[in-house]
């Protein structure tokens, strides 16, 4: 498949997406955020679902969890144009606030309804690695018995049989405080580590990089 017709299908993918209303959240959101980046990337990133900032540019993780996700990213020497990133829905899941609408988690229905649009990029993309964030993402791989905290950090069997890494969502990284932010971090660089051995990516130097509080990686 050439870069044009991949190209196209995603975009013909994306479309439909974009004119998909199965949920609620469908009616509520102001942008369909399908996913972006190399359509032939070997490494396929997958986050739970856009927040506020992703909702008004539709692009995904351009927010602060996004910023993030670019320096960790970076740290195993992928600049985001060589990964594909994306969601496990397409639309902004929310509930009401006293200040507007708040993100929360996709609910199991929502990631249902939207299944056919994520099993169809990966396989138009047809990543050697995926990468799973957080554990909304991991269960739309692995099932609701999955507990993020005990098994992240190992290697699972994704859709075409395809190595799926699970970690922590960068947004759960920024939430944390005082002496828990720096082990998270250290589990979440093991994690990138291991996706970096599997892509056979040419060796960094991670022992010359310092996990700081606040930027994660520098």
């Amino acid at each position: 498949m050439n870069d044009a017709s991949r190209e196209q299908r995603l975009a013909e993918a994306a479309a439909a997406a974009a004119a998909c209303r199965r949920c609620a959240i469908g009616y509520e959101r102001r942008n369909n955020v399908y996913g972006e980046g190399d359509p032939f990337a070997r490494l396929m990133v997958v986050g739970e679902g856009p927040g506020e900032t992703e909702d008004e540019l539709g692009r995904p993780f351009v927010g602060r969890a996004g910023q993030l996700l670019d320096r960790m990213l970076l740290a195993i020497g992928l600049p985001r144009e060589r990964v594909y990133i994306c969601n496990t829905v397409k639309c902004r899941p929310t509930f009401s606030g006293p200040n507007g609408p708040r993100n929360r988690a996709p609910d199991a229905q929502e990631m249902e309804n939207c299944r056919p649009f994520l099993e169809e990029q990966i396989a138009i993309v047809a990543p050697e690695v995926i990468l799973a964030l957080g554990s909304p993402a991991a269960k739309w791989f692995l099932g609701s018995d999955f507990q993020i905290t005990r098994m992240r950090g190992r290697w699972y069997i994704g859709p075409g049989d395809t190595p799926l890494m699970v970690t922590f969502h960068p947004a759960y990284i920024l939430r944390q405080t005082g002496g828990q932010i720096e082990g998270v971090k250290r589990l979440v660089w093991d994690d990138l580590k291991a996706v970096r051995v599997k892509l056979d990516e040419p060796p960094v130097a991670v022992e010359t990089v310092e996990i700081r509080q606040g930027t994660l990686f520098e």
